[in-house]
């Protein structure tokens, strides 16, 4: 029994050593950009993201960003939802529900710490945006919802290997460019992207440990 616990507990220890250090280096940034709110650094990615624009490189950045928008992003995840519900998985569709929490949190932060969006002065505005501009909202909301999908076809076995590959890939590619695609439309500074990425991971955290925790407690349920 003990040699059972001990890997564990060491792994327990591991992931709350690393939530930890993300939250940590999440508020040390934060703290950053409220009394620092522009950035050399921040320009030169801007500058060198949008150099080699296009009317195509616009359409493709904008289409890769389309989930992040409202309404889109609300109903992109009600029906994946409706889809996993449908499906019999509905322990699932519970838990990718829960993703739109984030909404709330992001818009609680973004106005805490107040920074104002990328003007034209220093970049290309392919996309006006409301609200503030730190952190990245679409990097946050991709970062939690496509990474829960992608947790969630690592773990359920009667999906098939195909729909796993199809969701797996398409998630994760939209994971890598949605920051990308952020600064390149003017929509974020780089350290805005840094940010969501950050609150994507740390929310991402107690999404994925509460689903595994109510899942062990219920085996019987169909999953």
């Amino acid at each position: 029994m003990k040699n059972y616990l001990l890997p564990m507990l060491l792994k327990r220890n591991t992931l709350l050593l690393l939530l930890t250090l993300l939250i940590a280096m999440f508020i040390a940034l934060s703290i950053f950009i409220n009394f620092h709110p522009l950035l050399p650094l921040d320009i030169k990615a801007s500058v060198f993201m949008q150099q080699y624009h296009s009317n195509f490189m616009d359409k493709i950045m904008l289409a890769i960003s389309f989930f992040g928008e409202l309404p889109y992003s609300l109903l992109s995840v009600v029906i994946v939802a409706l889809i996993f519900y449908y499906y019999k998985y509905k322990r699932e569709a519970y838990f990718i529900s829960a993703t739109l929490i984030s909404g709330l949190i992001i818009l609680g932060v973004k106005n805490i710490i107040n920074r104002p969006r990328p003007t034209s002065f220093y970049v290309r505005l392919v996309e006006v945006n409301r609200f503030q501009s730190y952190p990245s909202g679409h990097v946050l909301s991709y970062i939690l919802f496509f990474g829960f999908l992608i947790i969630l076809m690592n773990t359920l076995k009667t999906v098939s290997k195909t729909t796993k590959n199809i969701v797996t890939y398409i998630s994760a590619f939209l994971m890598i460019t949605i920051s990308f695609s952020r600064i390149y439309l003017g929509a974020h500074w780089f350290t805005d992207t840094v940010g969501g990425f950050l609150l994507g991971l740390i929310c991402l955290f107690p999404l994925t440990y509460y689903y595994f925790k109510f899942k062990k407690e219920t085996p019987k349920e169909k999953n």
